[in-house]
């Protein structure tokens, strides 16, 4: 293991040290699981792997409507407005 140090802030650290008795683990394994979890769920998948998630959902969702890819823009306008 690598022993690292880092800085927590007060209301962190008793949320931290509170988590961590209630699943009697230490402080030191509970950061060491939010870390797997973060570089687990990383969203920088490979090229490759977005093209295949991209491509498995395509055609799996209806808007009803019959002109999205012409009026693509005017839709999203009328949806972040």
């Amino acid at each position: 293991m690598v022993r690292t140090q880092i800085q927590l802030t007060e209301k962190q650290a008793k949320a931290v040290k509170k988590m961590a008795s209630a699943q009697g683990v230490s402080v030191a394994e509970l950061i060491r699981r939010a870390v797997d979890n973060i570089v687990n769920s990383s969203t920088t998948a490979d090229t490759e792997e977005r093209k295949r998630r991209a491509l498995d959902i395509v055609g799996k969702f209806r808007s009803g409507r019959k002109n999205v890819s012409k009026e693509h823009d005017l839709y999203l306008t009328e949806i972040y407005e």
